[in-house]
């Protein structure tokens, strides 16, 4: 069904790749008017139909002067897809103070950034959906050697609720997508670092990945993409304050 997200204008965050990028594609495919953003805006190339917009998650002076100059444009930003995140391997050992501030300073103040700067046309309206993406190593389940991204990744799922509980009576509602191992240029990264570190072959190491699979795959950033566009359209109008797992049963 085409058509679900006419009339609404979406902002995406990391849209340059992976998850983020999906979403956005099927944001516009479903009709919305998609400001599509990324720190690297050469990434955003191809993406036909979005207004494509270099933007720092990590720079409150950033997110606001764009919420500015969008709210002024088009009134309201009916959905706003928080995608922005890195994923920091090790246990608590290996975790240096500076991996700790930047893992949460991407992963969860990022989406505190936007959501602050986006909220106030939203509640103005009566209308907003909010959808933040989260993970299986999280508070959904402890994953070995994702000891601060599992930690940064609970905090958005408790940042969902909360913003969700806050504002459910004035039109405001906020999800949570946990994906699991999702194919995208990110995890070819950490695969190729992992097998550096580990002496292992990049082969093997991306087969572990798919033997901790229970349906015997990857996800694909698609397959999260249909969520998040179910997630912002008027089709969930009852879903607030959730989390929703996409992990190929990982989780189970």
């Amino acid at each position: 069904m085409a058509g679900r997200l006419k009339g609404k204008v979406a902002l995406v965050t990391a849209a340059g790749q992976g998850i983020g990028r999906a979403i956005a594609e099927a944001c516009v495919a479903e009709g919305a008017t998609v400001i599509a953003t990324d720190l690297d805006v050469k990434k955003l190339k191809g993406l036909r139909k979005a207004e494509r917009m270099a933007l720092d998650v990590r720079s409150t002076e950033a997110v606001n002067a764009l919420a500015k100059g969008l709210i002024k444009d088009y009134g309201v930003v009916d959905v706003l897809i928080n995608c922005a995140g890195y994923v920091h391997h090790g246990t608590v050992l290996e975790c240096s103070d500076d991996d700790w501030e930047f893992s949460f300073d991407l992963n969860v103040k990022s989406m505190h950034r936007t959501i602050k700067a986006f909220l106030p046309a939203m509640l103005k309206k009566g209308r907003g959906s909010i959808v933040n993406i989260a993970s299986g190593a999280s508070s959904v389940r402890g994953i070995p050697n994702r000891y601060v991204y599992g930690t940064t990744k609970a905090a958005v799922i408790g940042l969902t609720k909360a913003v969700a509980a806050d504002f459910i009576k004035k039109g405001i509602r906020a999800n949570a997508i946990c994906p699991g191992t999702i194919v995208s240029p990110s995890l070819d990264e950490r695969i190729s670092t992992l097998a550096k570190q580990t002496g292992q072959p990049v082969k093997a190491v991306r087969q572990a990945f798919i033997d901790r699979q229970p349906m015997g795959r990857l996800g694909t950033p698609e397959e999260i993409a249909w969520l998040a566009v179910y997630l912002a359209s008027d089709e969930s109008s009852y879903t607030t304050g959730q989390i929703h797992i996409a992990d190929g049963g990982f989780a189970l």
